[in-house]
């Protein structure tokens, strides 16, 4: 397969149009590459043309007329030294780059005019004179001169080759008209030197042609190149340097300079790292004098700090000397500052201004490690706004952010230098303490901040009263990394919270026992799930008025098989944290479906929902299915809820509970009067019963405002036409107290304790037509 030609693979990729121009680029360096390489021989051919002139006017003497010799050689004389001339101008001419290229054949004809005027008078004294024999040796030995000559021509294939060619038709033609007296040995002599120097010259002028063509091919790309780099100063995309062996600045552009603020003079021939501010870590990379790239560094200019990039390649010579550096630099403070501010935006919480998640995590990392390599431990506070969730949902979410704000500005004040302050979202916060040796201080810190929280926010005429809990861990005492040190805070802020909230606890080794046993618990809850480890119990409901069995209430249990009998206050709001409240949930409802399916219509079942259930959607349906299954009317299932279902999503509670409403399903309001006021939501046709709780059945017996309060309660019921329970009846007096102040049903040990399916299933049928007694 042919290969291209170099100079066609070289530009095979390249636009036509910037292709068209290379190439003429090309041809004029070639051209101006001829021309020099003819002004260096113009002298010797001159002297080869007028020397060899005056060796054969000196054989002709005496043989041709004087005034022919002397006008022959003044010619002769004179077009060398014309040609001289103009051959030097347009070497000077052309090496200006703005010569004009000349064409070959303006050479080409010089070469042959040269070669015609110097071959005249020989050939006519071949003629005239063919038997003086020694003037024949003399003008051959010059005319092989003459062609020896052309090694001057080589430069320019087409020349070289006329003026041998003229000179050997020449001398034919003298051989010609002197054939009867010449010497058939000089014929033959100047013939084979003709042939010699044609060959030899002609291997000469390709060999320098094609040298001239590599010269013209390096210079066109070194021209591109400067093109390129005066281009790339111009338009000030960077500038460009160059350093001797001893790092002192050769060059440098001007752009440079005016960054710096002085004159390319001031700065030739001065230590380059000395010129930018005396950097060490520049002075380093050039003693490597390895290339180098991306070299950034801080400049002091009188325009202000500016930052620059430095790249560099070594220039090694021919000899493989270290000569220096050249590079390229370029001015990239903005870049800088845009990077600057989008760190600042990845590493800053946008409502707070605070340092967010991945931040806190970084310094915490940062105190961590200077708290190991020094003894002296730092310490991570989590910080979780108590009530603030009421807010945005009273006041709405533009106060919430507002009361978020004021929250960060008093928790920056009160740290002050001891640390950082960061959010880690929502309403929780983290402080990263650099210096925690002393725990007194710590311990300041955080009743000061819980003070600070605590005093009220005025936001728009509106007063705002939060709390706040703090958990704590020590590092690297209680942890030995970032994610260790954030668990152990994380657990000391859920002791906080369980301890009532508006306290500090700082870890201990309590802390990680009880998190562990919670998390085999949890292990345990999803086990005891599979394997039917749970029961429920049933607690008769009483009509006070003829005391006959109208219902149950189901209670879960769970046996566990080595920690027995595990309370539902443990492990409920255990599956609530772990999201396995919905399958409790549903097995609850299910079994308590399962079972009043086996009784009379009249007796209902009540079930608990957990607040958690009422985020779910799907729990409608849930009740739907179950109650197909086991074909159970809707009426006698009840769902009891707290007043606590109000402190979360509560339009998504309350949607949720009109939609098992209109199931036809029972919905109790659990323990009124304990928790938070819901009056607001009594009125919206969803409650049809309300339990009061068993500690006002306890009060009531000496506590006149508490049987007030139960007679209240009896009396808003009473007005929705809702049902009244009492729970916690344990004594006849109790019930009678309860039945005269109105309360429609009881509930209670008089009646019974929480007893198995069997029990109560017994306990229905034997209380048919019946009352029951204490």
């Amino acid at each position: 397969m042919d290969q291209q030609p170099e100079d066609a693979a070289d530009t095979a990729h390249e636009p036509v149009g910037y292709e068209t121009g290379s190439e003429r680029l090309r041809e004029a360096h070639l051209h101006n590459g001829q021309i020099e390489a003819r002004a260096q021989f113009a002298p010797y051919f001159a002297i080869v043309g007028v020397g060899a002139s005056l060796v054969t006017a000196w054989a002709l003497f005496g043989e041709i007329r004087i005034e022919l010799i002397v006008g022959w050689v003044a010619m002769v004389a004179f077009l060398n030294w014309a040609s001289y001339r103009r051959v030097m101008d347009a070497a000077a001419w052309g090496t200006s780059r703005t010569a004009k290229r000349k064409a070959e054949w303006l050479a080409t004809g010089e070469a042959i005019g040269l070669a015609a005027v110097w071959t005249a008078l020989p050939t006519y004294a071949f003629a005239v004179a063919p038997e003086a024999s020694m003037m024949q040796v003399v003008i051959g030995g010059a005319m092989a001169a003459m062609i020896s000559a052309s090694l001057a021509l080589a430069a320019i294939p087409a020349a070289s080759i006329a003026w041998i060619g003229t000179l050997t038709v020449a001398f034919c033609l003298a051989y010609f008209f002197g054939s009867d007296t010449l010497n058939p040995q000089l014929a033959a002599t100047f013939l084979g030197v003709a042939a010699a120097g044609i060959f030899g010259v002609a291997r000469l002028t390709r060999w320098t042609f094609a040298q001239l063509q590599t010269i013209a091919k390096t210079r066109t790309q070194a021209e591109s190149i400067r093109l390129l780099l005066k281009e790339y100063e111009h338009r000030g995309v960077g500038w460009l340097w160059q350093v001797d062996a001893e790092n002192r600045v050769v060059y440098i552009s001007s752009r440079m300079t005016a960054l710096l603020g002085r004159s390319t003079t001031q700065l030739i021939g001065h230590s380059l790292p000395a010129t930018l501010g005396g950097n060490s870590v520049l002075g380093r990379t050039l003693l490597e004098r390895q290339p180098f790239s991306n070299l950034e560094m801080e400049l002091k200019t009188r325009r202000g700090t500016r930052w620059i990039s430095l790249a560099g390649d070594p220039i090694i010579d021919m000899a493989g000397q270290f000569q220096g550096f050249r590079g390229v630099g370029s001015d990239i403070t903005e870049v800088r500052k845009t990077q600057e501010r989008l760190t600042n935006l990845a590493n800053m919480d946008v409502l707070s201004g605070l340092p967010n998640r991945g931040r806190v995590r970084q310094l915490l990392g940062e105190s961590l490690s200077t708290a190991t390599s020094s003894n002296v431990p730092c310490a991570i506070m989590f910080l979780d706004l108590d009530g603030f969730k009421p807010v945005n949902d009273t006041f709405g979410h533009p106060k919430g952010d507002a009361v978020l704000k004021s929250v960060s500005q008093r928790l920056v004040r009160e740290v002050g230098q001891l640390g950082h302050v960061g959010r880690m979202g929502g309403d929780e916060f983290a402080i990263v303490i650099r210096d925690a040796q002393s725990r007194r201080t710590v311990e300041n810190l955080a009743d000061r901040l819980i003070r600070s929280v605590a005093e009220p926010y005025h936001i728009d005429k509106a007063e705002i009263r939060i709390g706040v809990s703090i958990g704590c861990a020590f590092g690297p005492i209680d942890g030995q990394s970032v994610d260790d040190l954030i668990q152990k805070a994380d657990l000391a802020l859920y002791q906080a919270k369980a301890q009532g909230r508006g306290t500090c606890c700082f870890f201990n080794a309590d802390m990680q026992n009880e998190a562990e046993d919670r998390l085999r618990l949890e292990q345990d809850l999803r086990n005891g799930l599979q394997m039917g480890q749970f029961r429920l119990l049933y607690q008769p409901l009483i009509s006070a008025l003829d005391q006959s069995l109208v219902g149950f209430e189901a209670l879960i249990r769970w046996h566990h098989p080595t920690r027995g009998i595990v309370p539902p206050n443990e492990f409920i709001p255990l599956a609530e944290e772990c999201g396995l409240i919905m399958d409790l949930g549903e097995w609850v409802i299910e079994e308590a479906c399962r079972a009043a399916a086996c009784w009379p219509e009249h007796v209902s079942v009540a079930v608990n929902i957990s607040a958690k259930q009422l985020i779910f959607p799907a729990l409608p349906n849930t009740v739907n299915e179950s109650l197909g299954r086991h074909r159970l009317q809707a009426n006698r299932l009840e769902l009891e809820v707290t007043e606590s279902v109000f402190l979360g999503d509560s339009a998504n509670a309350l949607d949720v509970l009109k939609r098992l409403r209109a199931l036809g399903v029972g919905i109790a309001l659990d323990d009124f009067g304990t928790g938070y006021s819901s009056l607001g939501y009594l009125n919206k046709a969803v409650f049809h019963k309300l339990k009061i709780d068993g500690s006002f059945v306890r009060e009531s017996v000496e506590n006149r405002e508490t049987v007030a309060i139960i007679q209240s309660i009896v009396g808003l019921a009473k007005s929705f036409r809702m049902t009244v329970t009492a729970e916690g009846v344990e004594t006849a007096d109790d019930f009678t107290r309860m039945r005269d102040l109105g309360v429609h049903q009881i509930q209670g040990y008089l009646f019974g304790r929480p007893m198995s399916f069997e029990r109560a299933s017994e306990l229905v049928h034997g209380s048919q037509g019946a009352r029951l007694t204490a």
